[in-house]
């Protein structure tokens, strides 16, 4: 239940993430390149205390190494505040406004988790982020389980030489390497497609590469249920062998579905994350996890800006999330702990 919730957390931060981030995605100030994360201030320079947190304004200068430090101008204090006017979005898409939920007046700048090379914030992009590391190893994964069930169960249920033929294909896509056959597939695309275009592209390999597993299970499954006695019944009334199938085999295999797609979600989350750490995904100036860890390749930039690991934490958290639900889900679903009287 506690990965249930933080899911919904993320995924809802994820749906208003132009109201919850303070700066859009591309928003780039280059008088800030990989600024620290700000201090929220709770005292004054002269001691005293203020109850609503308050930043300074950051500027930066060189240390006797040539090093970047950043250094703050208590001169002015900058309050936050909720539901500032900024830059215009879509809340959902649809509805224009210039409201963001927090943020401070020019020219300070507030930076959660500090700012990128370019002076952009990384909670904001981490926010936009989420909308397509998020959302692509969800509808990838649906695809694929659909087309993976449906597959299955016609293999199971007629099985003989289609049974044969479709088992075949199966175990040819299962031999192939997945990590290889991502990369392959990617090279296969054109080189110079929008991110856009990309999104559906990636959503589309995912698709390809998660079905063959979940077919080859429902197929099981389908042999078994073929030979009930409302199986029978609905074919003796004359039904359709597609009716059969998607009304009466098909549902009865909707626990192990529901489990599965919870359990590999996460692998289409990491595959979007793959591509588009080698470069070869979601390209700038758009955000996803993915690219937004390519500068943690260099130990250097780790070790100097440990910061660019922020969209790894957040990747692993998802993760685990999906796993402890796939879990919960699978123990919940199990007909053998309910009948020993576990879950009780």
């Amino acid at each position: 239940m506690a990965s249930l919730i933080a899911l919904a957390v993320f995924y809802l931060a994820a749906v208003f993430a132009d109201f919850l981030s303070p700066y859009p995605y591309d928003n780039e100030e280059r008088s800030h390149p990989n600024a620290p994360p700000t201090p929220l201030r709770f005292r004054r320079a002269d001691g005293s205390a203020r109850f609503l947190p308050f930043v300074y304004r950051t500027s930066y200068t060189f240390d006797e190494n040539r090093g970047r430090v950043y250094v703050e101008d208590r001169s002015a204090e900058y309050p936050i505040r909720f539901f500032i006017p900024g830059e215009e979005h879509r809340i959902l898409g649809l509805i224009p406004t210039r409201i963001h939920f927090f943020g401070v007046d020019a020219p300070a700048r507030i930076y959660l988790l500090g700012a990128d090379y370019l002076g952009r914030d990384r909670f904001s992009r981490i926010l936009y982020g989420s909308r397509i590391s998020l959302s692509i190893g969800l509808v990838g994964v649906s695809v694929s389980f659909v087309i993976g069930m449906l597959v299955g169960g016609i293999a199971g249920y007629f099985g003989g030489a289609v049974d044969n033929a479709l088992m075949r294909v199966v175990e040819m896509v299962m031999l192939i390497p997945r990590f290889y056959l991502l990369l392959a597939l990617r090279a296969a695309l054109p080189e110079d497609i929008s991110s856009v275009r990309m999104y559906f592209y990636i959503v589309f390999i995912l698709s390809f590469l998660g079905w063959a597993g979940t077919a080859r299970v429902v197929r099981g499954m389908v042999l078994s249920l073929r030979e009930q006695d409302y199986v029978i019944a609905a074919r003796a009334l004359g039904r359709g062998h597609l009716w059969v199938i998607v009304r009466h085999i098909l549902p009865n295999t909707l626990s192990y579905a529901i489990v599965s797609v919870t359990l590999a979600v996460p692998s289409g989350i990491l595959g979007e994350s793959a591509l588009s750490l080698l470069g070869l995904g979601i390209q700038e100036p758009y955000a996803s996890w993915g690219n937004m860890l390519a500068k943690a390749m260099n130990v250097a930039e780790i070790q100097f800006n440990p910061e660019v690991l922020w969209p790894g934490a957040f990747i692993f958290a998802v993760v685990m999330c999906f796993q402890f639900l796939g879990d919960g889900l699978r123990d919940a679903f199990d007909p053998m702990m309910e009948a020993s009287g576990v879950k009780s």
